[in-house]
């Protein structure tokens, strides 16, 4: 009998990808549920969301999903939710993130208010998530307690970007149009149906949820739902006795019905009572790590030999891997090409490495480095994460084909991506035979992942 139990056991064990262990589901909603998984070897704990792709094609929904990978692409935070990998089959798709112990936040505030260096310790981890957030161009538009988790050390992660915008949904006024969110959270310029700056609405998000923690209920409060509307248009509420007068005050900064007059982030971070043991997160670039991952892994396949006169060699497999966007998941969910970052040239390599030269000297970048056909070069002014340092590395892949790969060595992902798009690619046309990406698979022959984790254009 034991035995037979066992035997179940091992026949239920389900490994997805083989690559993690699927474990409890942890919640489930209209388009997706949500497991727990370990990742085989190192054991670590992920949350898998799993969504079927015919439910949300049929629902018009594939749009938002795409958007979500795009935005969660983009964000990386301490106090976001991190997107670690997604993976598909013919019929659904696969989110591994990161696994969050604590809970939502609304657990905790439904118990009742939190005391003041809470509330603040909190907020400002929110505060910091969605200025990072503002700064890559994406607005949440859903902020509330239940997409604010917590980890195991009390520290707030952001979810849920299902709703969030990016700039190319901005109308030809700058604004956004789409109504979402949820009704005792959301600005009054969004309930009123008319265009709205998504970064001025999540602001008044946080001050609807910064009064929730003080207070311990929502400061618009009625009995039907156009009543509370009405409220949330004036901007009527009021503070119960126990709130300090610092928070008061800037709570009634960000609940301002115009939204030109509403308080913004930047300024929130300057306020005396959000500064009151603040430290700033530091933002980092999941993107980046696994770049650098994969480029050290293709580059495993071979041995490069280096001399002074020819650069080094790239083998066959390595370019059809690396040029071909079937071996990148994201151009199934992506709608903009990815930018690029490697070309092709027929060029010889020390023409291309004489052009690289140039390149820094127009863009008034600093060349700090040459040597062994690779290119290091240095903005003069600071970006967001101080000067930008991009590598450029020229690699023979036949007599008369040159590969040039571009790398961020420091600095911001957005700025180098930009580098990349709007000055690299314009400089460089007249040497360039194929920028990478380019040659993509057919539409009816879109990469695909079997069940087992192998790729085909399917």
């Amino acid at each position: 009998m034991e035995g037979q139990k066992n035997q179940v056991v091992d026949e239920a064990r389900s490994i997805l990808f083989k690559k993690y262990e699927m474990g409890r589901l942890l919640g489930q909603g209209t388009f997706a549920k949500v497991y727990h998984a370990k990742r085989l070897g190192s054991g670590d704990s992920v949350a898998i969301k799993v969504i079927n792709k015919d439910h949300v094609k049929k629902q018009g929904m594939m749009e938002q999903i795409q958007r979500e990978i795009s935005v969660m692409r983009l964000v990386r935070h301490p106090n976001v939710v991190e997107l670690k990998e997604v993976m598909a089959t013919k019929t659904k798709i696969f989110f591994a993130m990161e696994f969050v112990k604590g809970g939502e936040l609304f657990a905790k505030v439904a118990k009742g208010k939190l005391k003041e260096d809470s509330a603040r310790k909190y907020f400002q981890q929110l505060v910091s998530a969605i200025d990072f957030c503002h700064s890559r161009g994406v607005s949440h538009r859903d902020l509330k307690p239940e997409n604010l988790l917590l980890d195991e050390n009390e520290n707030l992660k952001v979810s849920d970007f299902g709703l969030s915008s990016l700039p190319e949904q901005l109308r030809n006024d700058g604004l956004l149009h789409t109504q979402c969110g949820t009704p005792a959270y959301v600005a009054p310029e969004v309930l009123r149906k008319r265009g709205y700056d998504g970064a001025k609405a999540d602001t008044w998000s946080c001050g609807v949820i910064l009064y929730v923690l003080l207070c311990g209920f929502l400061p618009f409060r009625a009995e039907n739902v156009m009543k509370m509307y009405t409220k949330v248009f004036k901007a009527e509420f009021e503070f119960p006795p126990w709130v300090s007068t610092q928070a008061k005050r800037l709570i009634s900064k960000l609940l301002v019905a115009d939204p030109e007059k509403r308080i913004t982030i930047s300024a929130i971070m300057e306020d005396p009572w959000f500064q009151k043991g603040f430290r700033k997160p530091i933002a980092f670039s999941i993107e980046e790590q696994e770049n650098n991952e994969e480029w050290q892994g293709c580059r495993g396949e071979v041995e490069m030999v280096r001399t002074k006169s020819s650069p080094p060699f790239y083998n066959a497999f390595e370019f059809i891997s690396s040029m071909s966007s079937g071996f990148d998941l994201s151009s199934l969910f992506l709608s903009k090409r990815k930018s690029g970052s490697m070309f092709t040239s027929k060029c010889s390599a020390s023409n291309i490495m004489a052009k690289l030269e140039s390149l820094a000297q127009k863009l008034n970048f600093r060349v700090v480095n040459v040597k062994d056909f690779k290119v290091k070069m240095q903005g003069l002014v600071d970006g967001r994460k101080g000067k930008l340092s991009v590598t450029a590395e020229v690699f023979e892949v036949a007599p008369e084909v040159a590969l040039v790969q571009f790398s961020k060595s420091a600095g911001d992902t957005l700025e180098y991506t930009k580098f990349c798009e709007e000055e690299a690619r314009p400089a460089l046309k007249d040497i360039v035979w194929s920028w990478q990406g380019e040659n993509e698979c057919s539409d009816h022959q879109r990469p695909m992942v079997h069940e087992n984790g192998g790729e085909i254009c399917a």
